[in-house]
């Protein structure tokens, strides 16, 4: 498999973790998204959106979507599983998932402020917009565990909502979020941060790392 990323994009750090979870060997190919490389016309073939990641299965297959890809890679890779199986825990667990992967993140990565400093948005407004998007998302995703069993989100074991939460933390406390204000999902985190295959997904481990 080919894995298209970016070591600091946090749709790429999910499937990363997805691959390592399940054991899985990717050949990464890096985009850099700050040169503009994932608008190359070699790479808009594979993925029309621009976007990272992309994953090519070994037949040579294009996935895109982060969730999509992690979904695929969990069919196709069962254990261990990264969903419940009871109807009702999982559709929690994608709600969550998506609360991150669709409502957070897509509005404070690159390409949106990329957008507003087009705008003549001044970069104090441009981050101040980034770290918002975070704090308001994260404070309803505390909310949305608060009274889940722990010590991943969702029970003893990661989910696909722990491989989105862990990112976005990231991604969080590069905007200067006191995310201290969220301790049931530090408490996630801490829990995800003591397995290989999350640390070995962090972006400063990464070949491309800057």
């Amino acid at each position: 498999m080919k894995l298209h990323g970016y070591f600091r994009s946090s749709a790429s750090y999910r499937v990363r973790i997805a691959l390592n979870l399940k054991g899985l060997r990717a050949d990464q190919l890096s985009h850099h998204l700050r040169k503009g490389e994932q608008r190359d016309p070699a790479f808009l073939a594979l993925n029309p959106q621009g976007l990272v990641p992309a994953l090519q299965d070994d037949k040579g297959a294009v996935l895109t979507q982060s969730l999509a890809i992690i979904e695929w890679l969990d069919e196709t890779h069962p254990e261990p599983p990264l969903l419940p199986k009871d109807p009702l825990h999982r559709a929690k667990v994608r709600a969550f998932a998506q609360a991150v992967a669709c409502d957070i993140h897509p509005v404070q990565n690159l390409k949106v402020l990329a957008r507003l400093r087009e705008l003549g948005l001044p970069e104090e407004q441009v981050t101040g917009w980034a770290a918002w998007a975070n704090r308001e998302g994260l404070a309803a995703c505390e909310a949305l565990i608060a009274n889940e069993p722990g010590p991943f989100c969702f029970g003893d074991t990661p989910t696909i909502a722990d491989l989105c939460l862990v990112p976005q933390l990231f991604n969080a406390r590069r905007f200067g979020v006191d995310v201290s204000a969220y301790p049931r999902l530090l408490r996630a985190e801490a829990a995800a941060q003591a397995m290989k295959a999350f640390t070995d997904a962090a972006p400063d481990r990464q070949p491309d790392a800057e």
